[in-house]
């Protein structure tokens, strides 16, 4: 396990202590916790974009050809629609 060591404003602090301690975490816990999900909102995004890049708009095209035109059905339906 790697050891960093972050430097956090007093409030940003205070907070983070607050909330560790109401999961009933430590700050080190909670901290990884949040750089694992920003981690992971990253790498999706990273993600995305590539397979953005490899679509083709006439593949795009056909398939939403082969869609019937029809309104949605019950639940799929907007409110007020």
């Amino acid at each position: 396990m790697g050891a960093v060591t972050v430097r956090l404003p007093s409030a940003v602090h205070a907070k983070v202590s607050e909330l560790a301690s109401r999961e009933g975490i430590s700050i080190d816990q909670f901290v990884a916790s949040a750089v694992a999900e920003k981690m992971a909102c990253v790498l999706t995004l990273d993600f995305l974009r590539h397979e953005a890049a490899q679509g083709q708009r006439a593949a795009f095209d056909r398939y939403l050809d082969a869609v019937p035109n029809e309104p949605p059905a019950g639940p799929d339906r907007l409110p007020g629609s």
